[in-house]
């Protein structure tokens, strides 16, 4: 199996460090967000991974050079001429992951004690195009499923804003963990090109296809979106 890590964005949340340096280089002890999700994907039997890079592009290049990609196949997406977003980093992507297996994308600042091996046969034995994991926590903005854990929907629970991809009475919120497991055939009645969200992706899908949530509520779990939340991490992941 492969996999995709998120590492183009900005990190506007990160700032002052990502004034000089992208976020997958952030420190959580005495290692990068980078290298310790690396070395995550690598506990499950992952390690052909591609990375796509925008904000301090080579800083990440010469990071994986210098260290011979932490024992990984590492292959890079550039996206210096524009950043694509999470849907459109992935389709820029999408030529890694010929074929019709399965494969894990995963945002590069997220810490969690998730089994990604239970996500992955979870994916496995359902007919979901895609699974995402979820948790019942608190965030601004949720995902909607049904009692069956089918996606039916997005909110933002800010603003109220609502879409539905799923007329159902009776769902339930979760928060995205930022995590996923896929298949290549999403990508075949998808009308979405350039820049564009995953999120956007999933509920057009889930019009007609099944998009699954994996709840894995109970799990460590951190957004490492903000300084203090690095302290925090390491506090939560020696």
């Amino acid at each position: 199996m492969k996999a995709m890590l998120f590492a183009a964005g900005l990190g506007t949340r990160l700032k002052p460090f990502t004034n000089n340096a992208p976020k997958a280089l952030a420190m959580v002890g005495n290692k990068t967000l980078l290298e310790i999700n690396i070395k995550y994907l690598q506990r499950f039997g992952i390690t052909d991974v591609i990375i796509n890079v925008h904000h301090f592009a080579d800083m990440i290049e010469d990071m994986v050079g210098q260290h011979n990609g932490f024992g990984s196949n590492i292959t890079i997406s550039d996206e210096r001429d524009e950043v694509l977003e999470t849907g459109g980093g992935l389709k820029k992507a999408a030529w890694y992951f010929s074929g019709a297996e399965p494969f894990v994308v995963m945002n590069v600042d997220v810490l969690t004690t998730l089994d990604l091996g239970q996500l992955i046969t979870s994916h496995r034995s359902s007919e979901a195009i895609a699974t995402l994991a979820v948790m019942k926590r608190d965030s601004s903005r949720q995902l909607l499923f049904d009692t069956e854990m089918t996606l039916c929907g997005w909110q933002n629970n800010s603003t109220n804003e609502q879409k539905i991809a799923r007329s159902i009475t009776d769902t339930q919120p979760f928060a995205f963990s930022g995590i996923q497991i896929m298949s290549p055939a999403i990508w075949e009645n998808a009308p979405f090109s350039g820049k564009f969200s995953l999120i956007d992706l999933y509920l057009h899908t889930a019009k007609q296809s099944i998009v699954k949530g994996y709840d894995h509520t109970g799990d460590t779990f951190i957004d490492v979106g903000k300084p203090e939340s690095l302290a925090k991490a390491e506090l939560l992941f020696k």
